[in-house]
């Protein structure tokens, strides 16, 4: 189905990504825009901005039964072996290799095509993917969500309404969450513990988790990873997570959704896990590897302007009042400094090997809500408990 955004608005949007997320296109950038047909729009306008200041628009359209252009789609994982998952063409790592800035555009036409895929073949993509999203995060790079059909259907949304609220939220200035972060990313940083308290629905218990994330890099997400965006997030020492959490937010994950996630940490590791909803595909999540079987970030959700919750990560863990955690992989750059430097790769595998950063092939964010009515119910950055105000989290 056609979607109607108005040339304005997709000049503002792409405008945003490249001029601010990506911090301007100068001759000799590659850029790769990464998406599926269906998000042509907005790719069309990024492309010709970028070959107008002097770059090369280097376009990777990805197939439809493909989640986010891994090395290879649900066929892959549906009639293949782990034998030919393994083959990915070295031109592949070359294109990566090549690219300067990376724009990837989430979107997809039939988010079912990718849905249910076999355990095993499907792990051993994510592990087959996880070198060219480390090549990825090593470079200048910004996400972005186009409105699709598929993706309204998921929300229970018309895509009229759906478009209107992902357009919205993508054509504002995002600077002005610099100073609605900052209280928050200061008394972040000067912390040694972050306590999270949740109650189970099922039993009324409250459950307390807790990480150490003190000497961790603080980060304010002001549109230049993600956009839209409104969080502050670190990776904590992932040796130090201990204690039970229950998550209410709805995520999708690979065409299925999670809600009512309950986890518990005994020295870093999940020890069990369920879920109300989608246990089958959160297993699959939590067994890819040793490294998605502990926690890889932790962030407080920072937009008012997001109010509506919706499934996609990319807007539900912006939800000002919410919190989330991420199953799997660390950020390096709340490690070191110099994330791409060959003295701040060794100075990560320092850390890796101590078990304080995580690598895996998955970073899952999930979502707990904050407001009245959701099942969080107090969160602590050393002996300050935080407080919500007009949508949005702030130092008492």
């Amino acid at each position: 189905m056609d979607i109607n955004i108005s040339q304005k608005d997709l000049e503002t949007w792409a405008g945003y990504l490249l001029d601010y997320s990506l911090e301007g296109i100068i001759p000799g950038d590659i850029v790769m825009i990464k998406g599926e047909h269906i998000t042509w729009p907005l790719m069309t306008v990024l492309q010709d901005k970028i070959i107008s200041s002097g770059g090369i628009a280097d376009i990777y359209l990805v197939p439809p039964d493909n989640d986010r252009g891994k090395v290879w789609g649900a066929s892959m994982a549906r009639h293949g072996s782990i034998d030919q998952i393994k083959q990915v063409p070295s031109w592949l790592e070359d294109r990566y290799k090549s690219m300067t800035k990376y724009i990837e555009i989430l979107g997809s036409e039939l988010p079912a095509l990718y849905a249910n895929l076999p355990d095993d073949t499907q792990q051993a993509i994510m592990k087959a993917d996880e070198p060219f999203k480390m090549i990825r995060l090593f470079k200048p790079w910004v996400l972005t969500l186009f409105p699709t059909q598929g993706f309204a259907d998921m929300e229970g949304m018309s895509l009229e309404e759906y478009k209107n609220f992902i357009v919205k939220a993508s054509i504002v200035d995002p600077r002005m969450l610099n100073d609605v972060e900052e209280d928050i990313y200061q008394l972040m940083s000067k912390s040694e513990v972050i306590k999270i308290i949740t109650t189970h629905p099922d039993s009324g218990s409250e459950l307390e988790l807790k990480m150490n994330i003190g000497g961790r890099n603080i980060v304010k997400c002001a549109g230049e990873r993600n956009f839209p965006d409104g969080e502050v997030f670190t990776s904590p020492d992932a040796n130090t997570v201990e204690g039970e959490i229950f998550v209410d937010l709805p995520i999708s994950y690979m065409g299925d959704t999670i809600q009512g996630i309950f986890l518990h940490f005994k020295k870093g590791i999940i020890e069990d896990y369920s879920a109300k909803s989608g246990e089958k595909t959160l297993a699959k999540i939590i067994e890819t590897d040793a490294g998605s079987r502990r926690l890889g970030e932790v962030a407080l959700g920072m937009n008012s302007g997001i109010q509506k919750v919706l499934q996609h990560p990319l807007f539900v863990e912006k939800v000002g009042g919410t919190l989330h955690i991420a199953i799997g992989a660390s950020y390096p750059e709340c490690f070191v400094a110099e994330q791409a430097s060959e003295e701040g790769k060794k100075e990560a595998d320092v850390y890796f090997k101590k078990g304080i950063l995580n690598r895996s092939a998955q970073h899952v964010d999930i979502v707990t809500d904050f407001r009245p009515g959701g099942a969080g119910k107090a969160v602590y950055l050393d002996d300050t408990k935080l407080e919500i105000q007009n949508n949005i989290w702030v130092v008492p």
